[in-house]
């Protein structure tokens, strides 16, 4: 039994977990795992391991685990777009970059207003083409996780690139240090992190909740759920609408109106998630030093 590696809150969880199931240690070695993407294409895991430059890949067919691309330039989150490449966020760049069929990168977002970019954390491609990601400080911060230099815009904010015009524009502008970003399954909600108590005392630690506009505008953006153990970094939604959210003793679930509903145990502190797999029910689980899986009874969101 694996029971222990679970624990309730609310009966609900049970249509989310089989509680024989086990948490799978894929990978070890990374000083800290961040930004999963699920490529169904390569039947691959892409990551990154934000102080030591590289991403790494996990082929699901061998089970095997190789180096993806090094150096990166600090590659922070990850996504795939409906086309099937993989879209990502740089710190070290201070862009956001997609790697085209052929392997060349191209630049997406470097620059809001003639200014560069802070550092780009996370990222997701809403169904119309637009890429949305947000933009902390993180990455320039220290030579930790980029290069550390001065800000040249006026606060980290929220941003649309529009899929067709390829134009750039701030779509929330009052947060501290937005981190992880997903639609609702029916793209008509945002979520997003806000992870300011890295560097405010006492700031904020919670996910807020956006509704999408259908000119690509955001209204609402109140605090829809506080995170009860470290912080909420990255997370992803099923397609039943539940939040499955990092924290720093596991992964929490939530059901969509923001009951919490249960969590899973993991030995390190988690910075993202993604489902994966061919019917998406795998849930990789990126710990500080490790890649993590465990297989799920429900399914994520299919965005291919």
């Amino acid at each position: 039994m694996a029971e222990h590696e679970f624990e309730f809150f609310d009966r609900r969880f049970s249509q989310c977990v089989n509680t024989n199931a086990t948490l799978d240690l894929l990978f070890t070695g990374c000083r800290w795992a961040e930004g999963p993407a699920w490529s169904p294409g390569w039947r691959s895991l892409i990551w990154s391991d934000i102080p030591n430059d590289r991403m790494l890949r996990y082929d699901e067919a061998g089970g095997t685990v190789s180096v993806f691309r090094t150096p990166c330039g600090y590659t922070n989150g990850n996504t795939v777009d409906r086309q099937g490449r993989l879209v990502t966020c740089e710190h070290g760049g201070r862009r956001v970059s997609r790697t085209e069929f052929d392997g060349s990168v191209i630049t997406i977002a470097d620059k809001y207003n003639g200014k560069r970019l802070n550092s780009p954390n996370d990222v997701v491609v809403k169904s119309d083409g637009s890429i949305w990601f947000t933009d902390p400080a993180y990455g320039i911060d220290s030579d930790y996780e980029g290069h550390k230099t001065k800000p040249e815009l006026d606060g980290c904010h929220v941003y649309r690139v529009d899929g067709t015009t390829g134009r750039i524009t701030k779509v929330a502008g009052d947060f501290h240090r937005p981190n992880g970003i997903a639609f609702s399954p029916d793209e008509k909600l945002l979520y997003i992190a806000d992870t300011g108590a890295t560097h405010v005392e006492e700031g904020p630690r919670h996910i807020r909740r956006f509704k999408v506009g259908s000119d690509g505008k955001l209204s609402g953006g109140e605090v829809f759920l506080d995170c009860p153990a470290g912080l909420f970094d990255g997370f992803r939604i099923d397609t039943d609408g539940r939040i499955w959210a990092s924290a720093a003793d596991g992964v929490y679930v939530y059901s969509k109106t923001g009951t919490l509903l249960g969590r899973i145990r993991v030995p390190e502190v988690v910075a993202n998630v993604e489902f994966g797999g061919a019917d998406l029910n795998y849930l990789f689980i990126c710990g500080t030093t490790s890649l993590y899986g465990m297989k799920v009874m429900v399914n994520g969101v299919d965005r291919s």
